[in-house]
């Protein structure tokens, strides 16, 4: 499961990449639609489509010379849970604070 969370985020790590997930969120697209936005070659392009595949936050599915990317739900999913985790821990931690902390200036009479 690491690995996978470690492909995840550093694959969403880069804007162009975040920004084709974003679009793809709205519904299926082709590539051409997909790269259209984006001031780069079409090679460069494809690399980032690659690296969203490969992970497999994006698959794809070519018809005749078209090709169709959609967004896969389970590694989002897999991150939102990790995400959540992570933050009920961190929620936990904040509120041990700020109990010492109340708890330190009842005692100080502050």
């Amino acid at each position: 499961m690491t690995n996978q969370l470690d492909s995840f985020f550093g694959a969403m790590s880069d804007p162009t990449r975040r920004a084709v997930i974003e679009r793809l969120a709205s519904g299926p697209a082709s590539v051409s639609e997909l790269h259209a936005p984006h001031q780069m070659a079409l090679p460069t392009f494809m690399r980032h489509l690659k690296v969203l595949e490969d992970t497999g936050i994006v698959r794809s599915i070519k018809k005749g010379r078209v090709r169709t990317c959609h967004i896969e739900a389970a590694p989002l999913i897999e991150a939102q849970g990790w995400l959540a985790w992570q933050r009920e821990i961190w929620e936990s931690r904040l509120d041990r604070l700020d109990a010492l902390a109340q708890q330190i200036a009842n005692t100080t009479g502050e």
